[in-house]
């Protein structure tokens, strides 16, 4: 699996950015999503148990533009 930069937050600093990317996967499409880890208590209890192997991040919604972007243009 490769994986296709698409954009990062454009408020964030060199090398701390939230980031999207997009993968080559041929069983479905999946994306991989760079972001800060979350610790907050209360977001943690709310979300409920999180499975090993699996993470919750935080990202701001400029990066979600980039998804959208990729199917306003026309691209899979």
């Amino acid at each position: 699996m490769r994986a296709r930069f698409l954009g990062k937050d454009p408020a964030s600093n060199v090398g701390e950015s939230p980031t999207l990317f997009a993968t080559d996967r041929a069983d479905r499409i999946t994306y991989i999503a760079q972001g800060w880890k979350v610790t907050d208590s209360q977001v943690l209890a709310d979300v409920g148990p999180i499975p090993d192997g699996e993470a919750i991040i935080e990202i701001p919604e400029e990066v979600l533009k980039f998804y959208a972007r990729r199917y306003q243009e026309g691209e899979r």
